[in-house]
């Protein structure tokens, strides 16, 4: 990785836009930030020999594949029923990129746009966007930024603003795959989620309304479990939204915690947001290899997403992603991580 602070040219998008590269550094951790998609590449923990989350080489993996990796998912991350919601009366119909549904903001996709650097530092990273009334069927113009920043001894830290001039929806999320051991994948993780309850899905992958409680069913993480076991014989596959409150905090509070296979790392996950997605990479098939040349299979690494709950506009009692003029959206998420070598 490069030096703390260097900024360079990444690459170039086929209609001929420079996409940057930024890197910071901290305490024990550094990490570098890409322009396309406002993503985290590359993230490293000193005495750690590998990366602690999926990223490419160059900017044709992230072009050729729709996984994701590391990038900022808006302006509604997670799936929209049907591309359709109300807002104010008037119904407002989104482009459908992942029949029948919307999905990260759609062919407007801020985790597929170039962002614009701001500002940065050694330690920190400011990127902004612009996403211009009708961008992906969306109302207003909202104007949003996305602040990378590690603090010692070892934290990420990201802050999401966001401003619109008329009413509209507003839901970002980051979308980083996490590999803590450096294994093929992340079935020997183990994780814990404080949530009761979680948003059962239909076969469309959208909720069907229901707030389930958690217990008795694979989606109980509130002690710490190892993710294979969990899965149990029938091999539960997870992509679902855990309900940690009902509101948007003013400040992070704990939302989960992953330990790589060996418990010798942690990751605790700190955020303002009522709801985590856990994701974990089973659909992953990704034509491209990764960083050091590692190919991403299946649950090559998990997703744990702070966002509102998804499908809010057309479930009602859902936390809400209406963003009204006057209003600032904010989002604070820290990754804070902690490593304890096993003694021999």
């Amino acid at each position: 990785m490069e030096a703390a602070g260097t900024r360079r040219v990444f690459g170039t998008t086929p209609e001929g836009q420079t996409i940057e590269a930024v890197t910071i550094a901290a305490g024990e951790l550094s990490a570098d930030i890409i322009t396309y998609g406002a993503i985290l590449r590359d993230l490293r923990l000193l005495h750690m020999p590998h990366p602690l989350v999926l990223g490419f080489c160059d900017l044709d993996g992230y072009l050729a594949t729709n996984a994701f990796l590391g990038a900022t998912a808006g302006r509604v991350g997670n799936r929209i029923a049907g591309g359709r919601f109300t807002l104010d009366g008037r119904e407002v119909e989104l482009d459908v990129n992942d029949p029948p549904n919307h999905l990260h903001g759609g062919e407007a996709s801020f985790g597929r746009r170039p962002w614009r650097i701001m500002s940065h530092d050694e330690t920190s990273v400011i990127l902004g966007l612009v996403s211009r009334a009708g961008e992906s069927g969306y109302p207003g113009t909202v104007e949003v930024t996305c602040r990378f920043e590690l603090l010692p001894p070892a934290t990420l830290r990201i802050t999401y603003l966001g401003r619109t001039d008329e009413p509209t929806l507003l839901n970002l999320l980051h979308h980083s795959y996490f590999n803590l051991s450096g294994a093929d994948d992340i079935l020997n993780h183990s994780l814990m989620i404080p949530a009761q309850a979680y948003l059962p899905a239909n076969e469309n992958e959208i909720p069907t309304g229901e707030v389930r409680g958690v217990e008795g069913t694979p989606y109980d993480f509130r002690k710490r479990a190892k993710i294979a076991d969990r899965r149990g014989a029938e091999k539960t596959v997870y992509d679902a939204n855990f309900c940690l409150a009902e509101h948007r905090h003013e400040d992070p509070r704990h939302a989960a915690s992953l330990w790589n296979d060996n418990g010798e790392l942690e990751m605790q996950v700190w955020t303002t947001e009522p709801g985590v997605q856990l994701y974990d990479g089973y659909k992953l098939d990704l034509p491209v290899k990764g960083l050091e040349g590692r190919p991403y299979g299946a649950h090559a690494g998990l997703c744990l997403e702070p966002q509102l709950w998804p499908d809010a506009p057309n479930h009602e009692g859902f936390p809400s992603a209406v963003l009204r003029p006057g209003e600032t959206y904010r989002q604070i998420t820290e990754f804070h991580f902690r490593h304890e070598p096993v003694a021999e």
